[in-house]
């Protein structure tokens, strides 16, 4: 039995318990019109999880989208069902003793499952919408003089496919990052949800960034396609193909396991360097650092080196320690959409699983050098399509020469 099956089964089971304990908390009355109008809703409810779960979600020919939507609206009532349900069980304790029920349901319960409905869909209705830029310093002796004050603007995880054919947050994004005026931009992976054609009406759009050093990318877990049954080997490997065309096709320098160098107008160079997506599983393993650049595990070069890298564990792991990359800009995590204060500071339940979940991080390295990495927390939305808190992000990052 396959994990999504289980997981529908088990929230399937525990809205049908808190409806059922909901529904008895109401009072009987003599119409029990109440009732009946809780137990229609519940249905009417409970039938939305049904459809996700029989709706087809990875044959080449789906839609994604009405999945996301369904499965959000039935997760933003049951949350708050499941709040009020927590205060209604307070509140019955003290009818263990033979007292009536602590009226905490109502003056707490309520207003608390009001608030969280109205927080999931303010996540739908602005906070997707909201881009911020966060602004970083990035120093290092490494850094030649000549480059001295360069900006790079990085963006990821843009999940086009999410908005479908609705251009306007993707124009809004690319003018923002364009308002900017950065020498170099870099997209660090998860351009699409699972297939190239959810690319093409956002194409002519993503070809208007620009910057004087190039606009450099790098393939994130979604952008193999492995999020979708084909029919055939062949058919997944052109569809990867398709995508790596229309990006160096908008102008973009797509890095795949390979680097290029940065020269500046008085002949000094940096190194940008790019790796497939490094997989964790179940994601696939794509990324070789060793090929993409054989200088970069402490032979030697002195180049100051940046590199993109969209899972931020592949710093965490083979990075920081064993290598002498000056910074490394990654994604992947989302802030999981979520977040309760400031990009690397606040609370999201991405730190459960990521030890670098958002933001600069700084690690000395046995030759006392710092390694650092950036994680941007995305500016799209995979799954649930909404952001709360976690604003979607553009980051300039200013580099200095010590």
């Amino acid at each position: 039995m396959r994990l999504p099956l289980v997981m529908s089964i088990i929230a399937l089971l525990l809205g049908i318990l808190i409806d059922i304990y909901i529904y008895r908390s109401i009072p009987k009355t003599k119409r029990a019109l109440p009732r009946r109008i809780y137990c229609i809703s519940a249905i009417l409810t409970l039938g939305l999880l049904i459809v996700v779960f029989m709706l087809p979600k990875r044959d080449t020919d789906t839609e994604l989208r009405p999945v996301m939507w369904l499965l959000y609206t039935w997760t933003s009532i049951y949350i708050s069902k499941y709040i009020y349900g927590l205060f209604l069980a307070i509140s019955s304790i003290p009818r263990l003793y033979g007292h009536k029920r602590w009226p905490v349901y109502k003056y707490v319960g309520l207003p608390a499952a009001i608030i969280c409905f109205g927080t999931m869909w303010w996540g739908v209705l602005y906070g997707r919408y909201d881009i911020a830029v966060s602004e970083i310093t990035v120093n290092s002796k490494r850094l030649p003089a000549s480059f001295d004050g360069i900006k790079i603007a990085q963006f990821s995880d843009a999940h086009v496919g999410t908005w479908g054919q609705d251009t306007t947050f993707v124009t809004n994004l690319v003018n923002k990052i364009n308002a900017l005026n950065p020498d170099i931009i870099v997209f660090t992976g998860d351009i699409v949800n699972r297939k190239t054609d959810e690319i093409l009406p956002f194409v002519n759009i993503l070809k208007r960034l620009k910057a004087p050093l190039g606009v450099y990318s790098v393939m994130g877990n979604h952008d193999y396609g492995d999020y979708t049954d084909w029919p055939d080997e062949q058919a997944h490997a052109a569809d990867t193909r398709q995508l790596r065309a229309i990006q160096t096709g908008m102008g973009w320098n797509l890095l795949c396991n390979t680097h290029k160098f940065i020269y500046s107008a008085q002949g000094d160079n940096i190194a940008m360097i790019g790796v497939e997506n490094w997989g964790e599983p179940p994601f696939k393993q794509y990324g070789d650092l060793k090929k993409a650049y054989p200088n970069a595990n402490k032979i030697g070069d002195n180049n100051f080196k940046i590199l993109l890298s969209h899972n931020p564990m592949h710093w965490h792991n083979e990075v920081r320690e064993y290598t002498d990359i000056d910074l490394t800009l990654s994604g992947h995590t989302h802030a999981m959409q979520v977040l309760i204060g400031g990009i690397g500071t606040g609370f999201t339940p991405s730190s459960w699983r990521y030890p670098e979940w958002g933001g600069l991080y700084t690690h000395k390295g046995a030759d006392g050098a710092i390694r650092n990495l950036y994680v941007n927390i995305g500016c799209g939305e995979v799954a649930i399509p909404a952001r709360i808190g976690a604003s979607p992000e553009i980051t300039l990052i200013t580099l200095h020469s010590k």
